[in-house]
């Protein structure tokens, strides 16, 4: 792969810092490289809209953290390019290359021998008077919620066209296996192995204690409708866009025929991120 895309954080320094020495080793070794417009500017080069990226190379660097790498992840959508995450960031479950192995793990990219590892995504829509209205393509989690001075919500919930139940909640999430170690982790969701097909159903503060977060097949399609009027409530996707809902609206979530596409270190090991970022075994 000699047609490389390198997206960063915005805003931050240490990006810059990096792209200094990145860009030109990267030219050395004979690529072409296209970096977003905000870090060229900074660097006095010339870039691109990061929307215009994916079109005109191989795979992408993303130099951030996990809120990066959800975002250009939806970004490439359907061009299905492979991405490599440089964790400038904090936790760093997707974005799982510490910019100390950078080159290293850009050689064998650069030489094929880098695996990549799929993971599915979802595909939410807002429904009003059956009209779609929004639509956004998911790497880890769609979440109904309130918002900080609502009362608890009602949300209506459908597999398929059968009845699941009426959640009395401050809200719920609908999560990939990728996303089963984010919001709903923090929901009591279970944590599920990234590369299953699957869909983790999450109440958030149910108002009851006879809810629980359900694993569910990859195949079904699941409606929420909010019930309550007069309330301030959102949907949010990858805890990154926001829309606000309205009593009635419809929230649809489905399998994405879309895949993200992330390079897997070779000596990645999924049980040693879980002991590493979530302090598995430790007492």
């Amino acid at each position: 792969m000699r047609k490389i895309g390198i997206i960063s954080k915005s805003g931050h320094p240490e990006p810059l810092k990096i792209l200094k020495a990145l860009l030109p080793w990267l030219r050395k070794k004979g690529c072409d490289v296209i970096i977003d417009s905000e870090s060229a500017s900074a660097l006095n080069m010339a870039g691109h809209q990061r929307s215009e990226i994916p079109a005109l190379v191989d795979c992408i660097i993303v130099l951030g953290g996990d809120g990066t790498m959800l975002s250009v992840a939806r970004l490439v959508g359907d061009n299905g390019l492979p991405i490599l995450g440089v964790n400038l960031g904090g936790l760093g479950f997707l974005t799982a290359v510490h910019k100390d192995q950078m080159y290293e793990v850009i050689e064998k990219v650069m030489e094929g021998t880098c695996p990549v590892e799929e993971r599915m995504m979802l595909t939410a829509r807002v429904l009003r008077h059956s009209e779609s209205i929004a639509e956004y393509l998911v790497v880890n989690d769609v979440v109904v919620n309130k918002g900080a001075l609502a009362r608890i919500i009602d949300l209506e919930t459908y597999i398929g066209s059968k009845f699941v139940a009426t959640f009395k909640a401050d809200g719920l999430i609908v999560s990939t296996p990728t996303g089963s170690t984010a919001y709903a982790l923090s929901a009591g969701g279970p944590i599920v192995y990234p590369t299953l097909n699957s869909i983790i159903l999450a109440p958030i503060c149910p108002h009851t204690l006879t809810n629980r977060p359900i694993v569910l097949p990859d195949n079904v399609e699941v409606d929420i409708i909010l019930r309550s009027r007069n309330e301030d409530v959102f949907l949010t996707v990858d805890g990154q866009v926001g829309f606000s809902l309205r009593q009635s609206d419809v929230v649809h979530v489905k399998k994405s025929a879309v895949k993200a596409r992330f390079f897997l270190p070779c000596e990645r090991d999924y049980f040693e991120i879980l002991r590493t970022k979530l302090k598995w075994g430790e007492r």
